[in-house]
């Protein structure tokens, strides 16, 4: 069976990049993703049954000076849902080149993955993804890398990957370590109000949210009797935002493009004069609040960050397989837009 071109580096990769610079933001962000195609790749040749010079996965790192330390094997059905790359010395390497690279891959709708994937994807939207055997075999291969002392980490991931992969770096925080994040079409859990529009209505519809969604999270409070001013949450929240993850997200991707307007809906919050009510609404969900007020045990949500760098791809999509493919993030011909955002 012929390979599909995507698969083939030398036919779809970035191959521009002859001349590698650590510092330049577009050669970090097309090698983040080539990462994570790797692992994409590297499951399909497991499923394909290409093995040896017929393995199209390792041109995919190999270009730029890496070589694969180790791939992570899911114990449900022993598919590669993961890798760590590890930097070989190269004259491009500088002390911006990562030691080591930890990629995970997104859902694939092919092969017998499908089904394990798709049940990742429900603990997702659960908020229960911390407790799957899956992510506990992610985080612990990077608290590996960390506690070995190897410096210059990254995280990258795409799609269900990039949520592994915010997860991962949200729990290294945790212990004071803050890993450089590249995460593809992070999924967003909420209604698709980006897509509306009128602005107008969208605007409308964020503002009334964030009154609501911060109205329940203090009533809840009261409900339990918590007599401090913080909010359950809140101090993990506020931790986080020394964290700067790079998300980047494409507009006509419904699964992620509510990241738009949620740090921009922020902003403008705060040139309202209500930014403290934003503030309250972006560190919570109606999912959690709710349990919160059933007595169950939450979890923050795994989607809200305080700070971020933002990139979004301007560039018009042809359909959402387009729009949420890892592809677009290598190709020189996007028009993207950056911002941070810092909580």
């Amino acid at each position: 069976m012929m390979a599909p071109e995507r698969d083939n580096f030398e036919v779809s990769g970035p191959l521009h990049l002859t001349t590698i610079d650590w510092t330049d933001v577009d050669h970090r962000r097309s090698i983040a993703a080539s990462m994570v195609q790797g692992v994409y790749v590297m499951q399909r040749d497991l499923q394909e049954n290409r093995q040896g010079s017929e393995a199209l996965a390792p041109p995919w790192w190999n270009f730029f000076h890496f070589e694969l330390h180790s791939h992570l094997i899911d114990d449900a059905d022993s598919s590669i849902f993961g890798a760590i790359y590890k930097s070989k010395p190269s004259p491009s390497s500088t002390p911006s080149t990562p030691s080591h690279v930890s990629a995970f891959r997104g859902t694939v709708t092919k092969g017998d993955a499908f089904s394990r994937d798709l049940q990742l994807d429900l603990h997702f939207v659960q908020n229960v993804l911390h407790q799957s055997s899956r992510f506990q075999i992610a985080i612990q291969a990077v608290r590996n890398l960390v506690a070995s002392g190897n410096q210059n980490i990254w995280l990258t991931g795409h799609s269900l990957g990039s949520a592994m992969a915010m997860l991962a770096g949200k729990n290294m925080v945790k212990n004071g370590i803050f890993l450089e994040s590249h995460l593809f079409n992070p999924p967003f859990v909420s209604a698709p109000i980006e897509n509306i529009k009128n602005k107008q209505v969208k605007h409308g519809l964020r503002i009334a949210s964030s009154f609501v969604t911060a109205g329940l999270a203090v009533a809840v409070k009261i409900k339990n009797n918590n007599q401090q001013r913080n909010i359950p949450g809140k101090d993990s929240f506020a931790d986080l935002a020394a964290w700067v993850p790079c998300l980047y997200v494409n507009p006509g991707d419904h699964i992620c493009s509510e990241y738009i307007g949620y740090f921009r809906h922020r902003r403008k919050m705060e040139k309202m004069g209500v930014g403290v009510v934003e503030r309250l609404a972006s560190q919570h969900s109606i999912g959690g609040i709710f349990m919160d007020a059933i007595g169950k045990e939450s979890h923050d949500p795994l989607h809200l960050l305080p700070s971020a760098n933002l990139t979004v791809n301007l560039s018009r999509a042809r359909d959402l397989k387009e729009a949420h493919g890892v592809h677009q993030w290598w190709r020189h011909d996007q028009q993207l837009e950056s911002r941070t955002y810092r909580g």
